[in-house]
């Protein structure tokens, strides 16, 4: 069903979820540091990467952040560690989705299917293509093309991952209407996935970044303090 390229240094992890995910018709390709992991990904990319935090050679954050100067493949991060800073700082790097170890193999396959359904891999191609054609979306400067997974401000473009492009589609779906982090969560996170509202702010603030390289007047995403956000047409 998907390419999948796992990047862990643990063998027993690699070894477990590899087959889990070969049982469900996913094609593996793992590697157990982040140096040659990321020279994988850069070279041939798949369609989602499982990517460990801590590991030799270089860290999982920092091949995030390589990664995402030049790719926007969905990532779900895997950590053993239990403090905040570090999933906030993944998010803000521009990972997907979080798992944190210990955790079943029935949680994992829920995550991966959930993020590959937002991609829209697993999903009938005319479909899918059907339905993305049907939102495609002009806003002011603002165009956002469902079907290629493109965003641009002003004719620029604007590279966006899966979740930070399923968050901005839902506020420029309704300029002017606010949408609370609830709102945002549903509509950027299968309902199986459960994240909080520190999760929807690094996204959003990272988003803002983005579009502010090509435009340092962007102003288009409002805060409403203990509300949510909305879109503000220009």
């Amino acid at each position: 069903m998907a390419n999948i390229t796992l990047v862990d240094d643990d063998e027993n992890i690699v070894a477990s979820v590899s087959l889990a995910l070969e049982s469900h018709g996913h094609k593996i390709t793992a590697y157990h540091d982040g140096a040659s992991g990321l020279e994988a990904l850069l070279a041939t990319p798949p369609d989602l990467v499982i990517l460990d935090v801590k590991m030799p050679r270089m860290d999982g954050m920092e091949v995030l952040r390589k990664l995402r100067q030049t790719s926007q493949i969905p990532v779900i991060m895997l950590t053993s560690k239990d403090e905040e800073i570090d999933e906030i700082l993944g998010f803000n790097l521009g990972a997907d989705d979080y798992i944190h170890k210990p955790f079943s193999q029935r949680l994992l396959l829920e995550r991966v299917k959930a993020l590959l359904r937002r991609v829209g891999i697993g999903t009938g191609e005319a479909e899918a293509q059907g339905d993305a054609a049907a939102r495609a979306i002009r806003r002011g400067k603002l165009t956002m093309d469902p079907a290629r997974h493109e965003s641009t401000w002003d004719g620029r473009p604007v590279k966006l991952t899966v979740t930070e492009f399923l968050l901005l589609q839902a506020l420029a779906q309704r300029p002017g209407f606010v949408k609370s982090r609830d709102n945002l969560m549903d509509a950027a996170y299968d309902d199986q996935v459960y994240v909080d509202d520190r999760t929807i702010d690094s996204h959003v603030k990272r988003m803002r970044k983005k579009f502010r390289v090509v435009d340092p007047e962007f102003d288009a995403i409002e805060t409403l303090y203990g509300v949510g956000y909305r879109y503000r047409e220009s």
